[in-house]
């Protein structure tokens, strides 16, 4: 814990970590609300087309959005995010009250959250070196993974019991008042969060916009190219859970909403706990080592939702949150080191679009699947493949130390140095 309090007397880490907590407590509380409404209107079919919109949509923003976080002030790009966003999910009450609700407008809200998801997804990490020390650079990860996992555990319960007191449009009215919250707090933080300054470069190449240098330089570093693929595929089975909780919940055990705030508060909590410890440990030369077990156990736990109780179900979803939230650490750690700031923005755009891009075909899948009512042959599908990348990862990294402060950049640097000159 003292490596968590050290984090949190730094002021602007300190504001950032609880715009975070706000604003994910809204969004827990509405993917809730969301999800209850799709199903009761439109089925399973209809919880795969609102997974979809979800999640796709950060692939097309990830494009647009990851140049911006590398030319423009990152602090109004949140603000004008955030704001932005709020309005738009304060229509779907309205829309309520006016009697005028439909399904597709909630398909339409989702596009946008998935759209500009991206802009906190990728910039809170891009701004993390610039708020604290790098030798506490793993503290701040772990604080905001558990900024996550707090907020979906209590969300979830906020939004069932919304749900059961006043309806589930109203819900959506935490979410845009989080927004606003948020908007108000990243704009009293006092470091600048502006348009990052490009770094010197040795030898007479300038450093390039674009996105060629990133592609580059994720291709070409093992750390940054092997998180990319195996979280990405690791996100399929969190795709594929977006819809199977909800359809577990409605058709599977005949319950309200309750049981499925119950599912999601729980994965949540191990989450939470996963972050928690992992947040508190040092950065280690065997962080990839790590990370690959990690992600072997958190796949394979899965296979304990394959019988259709609400016990296992729990000890699997518990189980997954406590082994899969360590990766999220643990990587996050790498990425920031890995990268220089004035490309920051966009490799952190272009991972975790890839990553966040696996989402929208686990749920495709999994409305797939479900439709036709295929549980067991969804989850040993998606266990398989969130396990099965962690084997490759140890593999890889078993001998391979990860230094804190040393990116790809001086990587290749030292190994050119090494090369004996032609003269």
């Amino acid at each position: 814990m003292k490596a968590y309090l050290a984090i949190l007397r730094i002021g602007d880490y300190r504001l950032l970590w609880s715009a975070l907590v706000l604003n994910l407590l809204g969004d827990g509380a509405t993917y809730a609300a969301l999800a209850w409404i799709t199903v009761e209107e439109a089925g399973a079919a209809g919880l795969g087309i609102l997974g979809v919109c979800l999640t796709l949509p950060v692939i097309a923003g990830g494009a647009v959005v990851g140049p911006l976080l590398d030319r423009f002030s990152r602090r109004k790009l949140f603000i004008y995010d955030s704001v932005f966003r709020g309005v738009v999910v304060a229509l779907i009450p309205l829309l309520a009250f006016a009697d005028s609700l439909h399904v597709w407008h909630l398909y339409v809200v989702a596009l946008v959250y998935g759209f500009l998801k991206i802009i906190p997804l990728a910039g809170t990490p891009a701004v993390l070196p610039e708020l604290v020390p790098a030798d506490k650079l793993q503290a701040a990860s772990g604080l905001e993974a558990t900024a996550m996992g707090a907020a979906n555990v209590l969300g979830p319960a906020i939004g069932a019991g919304l749900i059961t007191l006043s309806g589930a449009p109203n819900v959506l009215l935490l979410d845009a008042a989080t927004y606003l919250l948020f908007a108000f707090l990243i704009s009293r933080i006092k470091a600048p969060m502006g348009r990052p300054e490009p770094a010197e470069t040795t030898g007479d190449a300038p450093q390039r916009p674009g996105w060629a240098p990133v592609f580059r330089l994720i291709v070409r570093d093992r750390f940054l190219l092997v998180l990319t693929l195996s979280f990405g595929a690791f996100n399929v089975s969190a795709g594929a859970l977006v819809v199977a909780l909800p359809w577990l919940a409605k058709f599977e055990f005949g319950s309200g909403p309750g049981v499925l705030g119950l599912m999601l508060a729980v994965m949540a909590a191990g989450e939470l706990i996963g972050s928690l410890v992992s947040g508190a440990v040092e950065t280690s030369e065997k962080q990839m080592l790590r990370i690959g077990v990690f992600q072997l156990l958190s796949g394979a736990v899965l296979f304990f939702l394959i019988p259709t109780a609400l016990p296992w179900i729990l000890l699997g979803l518990a189980l997954n949150g406590i082994l899969s939230a360590p990766m999220t650490v643990l990587g996050g750690v790498v990425r920031m080191t890995r990268v220089p700031n004035e490309m920051r923005g966009r490799a952190m755009t272009l991972m975790r679009t890839v990553m966040a891009g696996a989402l929208p075909a686990g749920s495709a899948l999994g409305g797939f699947l479900l439709t036709d009512s295929h549980y067991h042959g969804l989850i040993l599908a998606v266990a398989a493949l969130a396990a099965a990348p962690g084997i490759l990862t140890v593999l890889l990294f078993r001998r391979t130390p990860f230094r804190l402060g040393v990116t790809a950049a001086d990587d290749q640097q030292t190994r050119n140095d090494t090369v004996p000159s032609a003269s």
